[in-house]
């Protein structure tokens, strides 16, 4: 039996060729750290995103120079661009006209956002372009701050229905929500409150969550409660590290849902005293040297003989360590012994013969 509520329900919308909401596949976003004006590194940046499972990228446009670079971006990215919009309404139209899959909007951050969203409406529509309605906890509306004494999470979701009722008079539902705060229990009671009262595609994330230990947990704290009660369309780790982290820590945590098919896995014990070699450094070893591997396996690197043998033989492929040398298991079965120096190549070896 799954422990895994069924996906609710939601509206479907399209961010360029990445469906969101409605049963399609959960997608993992990030954001660049680059200039977006600065064409060629960006392109590069959402390369790497691209390339470690990334589905929609999103990039910053604070200024005008980076609105003109939005063209050229579009035109090469591998995979949807979102513009992310703050402060000046101008940059909407400018990122519609451009081509951009989707535009991210912080009402809370525009000026005369309220006044706007019928003409933001109308250009949406007639170029097939999407919105995300971004409530953040640092940008809250401060009448509804005022309204709750802080960034609750009644507050956000009351902000966040208040602009979808706006887009909503004007007959546009083409968007999703996101309701952001730094504390993942708060976001847990948020994306609740906020899926029992909307049917819109719902963008998960713990905004400000930290550096990449800190940040990868609380991220994966909130997310796993939301997506196991049937939560979430998309989904960011928001890290104070490369967006290509986020990126990996993201499809990990879908992964360990089962809410996406398993890549390469490595398992690793988490060592003790009876162990007889160094797993921290060959688990690390392991793991450079499957880097480029794209053949769906489990690889166990264990260091014990008291449960180093069972683990490797659940894997598809395993190693169990000690005395200086190393079993090699395929699908159960020992099929070599070798010295320590060359389990990392023996390994190799198997899982090449196995992907083959």
């Amino acid at each position: 039996m799954s422990v895994i509520a069924a996906r609710k329900a939601t509206r479907q919308i399209r961010v360029g060729k990445v469906l969101v909401g409605g049963g399609a596949p959960i997608s993992v976003q990030s954001m660049t750290t680059t200039k977006t004006h600065d064409v060629d590194a960006t392109l590069q940046q959402i390369a790497e995103l691209t390339a470690a499972g990334c589905d929609i990228v999103r990039v910053a446009v604070p200024n005008q120079e980076d609105a003109d670079a939005l063209g050229a971006l579009v035109a090469k990215s591998p995979i949807p661009v979102i513009a992310d919009i703050h402060f000046q309404p101008r940059y909407v139209f400018a990122a519609i006209d451009a081509g951009c899959a989707a535009v991210r909007v912080n009402p809370g951050n525009i000026k005369a956002f309220d006044d706007k969203v019928a003409e933001i409406a109308q250009a949406a529509t007639a170029a097939g372009v999407s919105l995300r309605i971004g409530v953040n906890a640092g940008s809250l509306d401060q009448r509804i701050y005022a309204k709750y004494g802080g960034p609750t999470a009644e507050a956000l979701v009351e902000s966040a229905l208040w602009e979808a009722s706006l887009f909503e008079a004007v007959d546009f539902y083409d968007f999703k929500i996101s309701v952001k705060h730094h504390d993942p229990l708060t976001v847990i009671a948020a994306y609740r409150l906020l899926s029992e009262r909307c049917d819109y595609p719902l963008h998960l994330g713990v905004t400000e969550a930290g550096l990449a230990l800190q940040g990868t947990v609380k991220s994966a704290v909130a997310f796993g409660v939301l997506l196991s009660e049937g939560i979430g369309d998309t989904i960011r780790v928001s890290l104070s590290a490369p967006p290509v982290e986020e990126v990996k820590a993201g499809v990990k945590i879908l992964e360990s849902l089962d809410l996406r098919p398993k890549q390469l896995e490595i398992i690793s014990c988490p060592t003790c005293g009876r162990c007889q070699v160094d797993v921290y450094t060959l688990a690390e070893q392991v793991t450079d040297a499957f880097a480029d591997f794209k053949v769906p396996l489990r690889v166990a690197v264990m260091g014990c003989i008291v449960n180093g043998p069972g683990e490797a033989r659940e894997a598809d492929l395993g190693v169990a360590s000690g005395n200086g040398k190393g079993q090699i298991f395929v699908h159960g079965e020992v099929i070599k012994t070798v010295p320590e120096a060359e389990i990392v190549t023996s390994l190799l070896e198997a899982a090449q013969a196995l992907a083959d």
